[in-house]
């Protein structure tokens, strides 16, 4: 039995991000499905949000991804998925966030919305932030390189992933 147990929704995006992160990093952990629609009774003394993904680490829980994520990547620090620059590791925090709190809210509106208009202004808002993380992101940051910066993935690239390479998929 492994020392981190994660729970986990194979529907969402947010937890498809700290698998990733657990794959990327060769960490060995226990994955417990949990059905959204009908959690486990006690869920939430490991998900006080009652959301996915979470982790126990021995006995002790951590939730919401990006912060996950970050907690992994101290803990087991190899391969390294923030830059090692004060400068860039605040960078990639601000991507993150961004992903969170303007990306990721416009993506599911446009999807989720029945109404026109609604649906019309989320596409217009998605367009935009598209244009800034092209202009702002990766046109400054990643150079040459394949990953948010450069040659090294790191945590952006794994909280944009579920958004882009579901897309690609299709």
């Amino acid at each position: 039995m492994a020392e981190i147990k994660v729970y986990s929704a194979v529907v969402c995006p947010y937890a498809h991000r700290t698998r990733l992160v657990l794959q990327e990093k060769g960490i060995d952990f226990d994955l417990i499905e949990i059905d959204l629609q009908n959690k486990p009774e006690g869920f939430t003394k490991v998900s006080p949000y009652g959301k996915v993904p979470a982790l126990t680490h021995g006995n002790e829980p951590v939730w919401e991804s990006a912060v996950i994520n970050e907690y992994l990547d101290e803990v087991f620090p190899n391969p390294p998925l923030l830059p090692s620059s004060s400068l860039a590791r605040a960078q990639a925090r601000i991507w993150i966030d961004f992903a969170n709190t303007r990306f990721v809210p416009a993506f599911s509106t446009l999807l989720r919305s029945s109404d026109p208009q609604k649906q019309e202004e989320a596409k217009q808002e998605l367009y935009k932030h598209l244009e800034f993380i092209e202009n702002e992101g990766l046109a400054k940051l990643s150079g040459e390189g394949p990953y948010w910066f450069g040659e090294s993935i790191s945590l952006v690239d794994f909280t944009y992933f579920p958004w882009f390479g579901a897309a690609r998929s299709n």
